[in-house]
């Protein structure tokens, strides 16, 4: 990775049980509250293997841009449409330090075995 490093967001959610479909979709239904402020740079919802467990991930171009962003009007609103699916959580925020981009070019297992890469 090169330039200036990502600020990372990840929110780990429990869900109550039996609203996980419809948390998903008024996550993403909302989520452009989030993808449209200037300094976020995506946002991931992600399903945990343990029932009922979410995490969100959002990448932003620095940590000062978030804070802003997580103080606003809109980042309230986001949050209390949330909340009613929600029965704990918590939140760790990063710096990314690397990233190393795949490559996907390899049809197959056996293919990117034989290549020695």
């Amino acid at each position: 990775m090169t330039g200036d490093a990502v600020f990372r967001v990840m929110l780990t959610m429990k869900i109550i049980e039996g609203k996980e479909a419809e948390f998903e979709r008024t996550w993403t239904e909302i989520g452009d509250s989030v993808t449209s402020h200037p300094a976020n740079l995506g946002q991931w919802l992600c399903r945990g293997d343990e029932k009922g467990v979410y995490y969100i991930m959002s990448d932003w171009v620095s940590e000062a841009r978030f804070r802003e962003f997580e103080t606003s009007d809109r980042h309230l609103s986001h949050r209390t449409k949330l909340h009613p699916y929600r029965s704990g959580g918590a939140m760790a925020t990063m710096t990314v330090v690397a990233r190393l981009e795949g490559t996907a070019e390899y049809p197959t297992h056996e293919a990117w075995e034989k290549a020695d890469v």
